[in-house]
């Protein structure tokens, strides 16, 4: 079945030669070949630094930006890009304080729902840099990131999320439009 996916499609969009953009482009020739998958997961490894972060970092945050562009041109070009949401998340958090050559694991990290079903803005408090507000020297996180996922399996794909984050989370609202809306 996913064999007649290369085989269907067609694009103007060169996306990079990297792991990630090609990563990309294959699930956008899956879902432009309309094959029932509605979950596809991609990354872009490397930003366990703990030295030459900044530059390291640049790099990656580039590469990430230059790969989603090309995605949401491809799924644009072909009339598409209004039933797809894509989360980017982090896998861990980093330290506040520097090691002298850049942070280590911490607690709390960050997530983006990018989409035109997407409503903007900033779901969450910003964490506090008071460090009477700190979590073992680590900024503390605001909202499990279940609450996150149950939206998007909620509102997005419209079912009980329940058995998914295991339990019943607080969601987001307003987050995101419904298809069809």
């Amino acid at each position: 079945m996913l064999a007649v996916a290369p085989e269907r499609y067609s694009s103007t969009i060169e996306y990079g030669q990297d792991a990630l953009s090609q990563s990309l482009r294959g699930i956008a020739q899956v879902h432009l070949a309309d094959l029932g998958t509605r979950v596809f997961y991609a990354q872009l490894p490397g930003f366990d630094t703990h030295g030459a972060q900044i530059t390291t970092q640049s790099g990656l945050l580039e590469n990430l930006s230059n790969s989603v562009t090309d995605f949401f041109d491809d799924l644009k070009e072909h009339d598409a890009a209004d039933n797809v949401v894509m989360m980017i998340f982090t896998e861990f958090g980093r330290r506040i304080r520097d090691n002298g050559n850049g942070t280590d694991h911490g607690s709390g990290g960050g997530a983006f729902l990018i989409g035109h079903r997407v409503n903007g803005g900033m779901y969450a408090e910003y964490p506090s840099l008071d460090p009477s507000e700190h979590l073992s020297g680590d900024l503390k996180f605001n909202n499990d990131f279940r609450m996150l996922y149950s939206t998007i399996v909620d509102d997005w794909f419209g079912i009980d999320p329940a058995p998914v984050v295991n339990g019943t989370f607080e969601k987001f609202t307003g987050m995101l439009q419904p298809v069809g809306a």
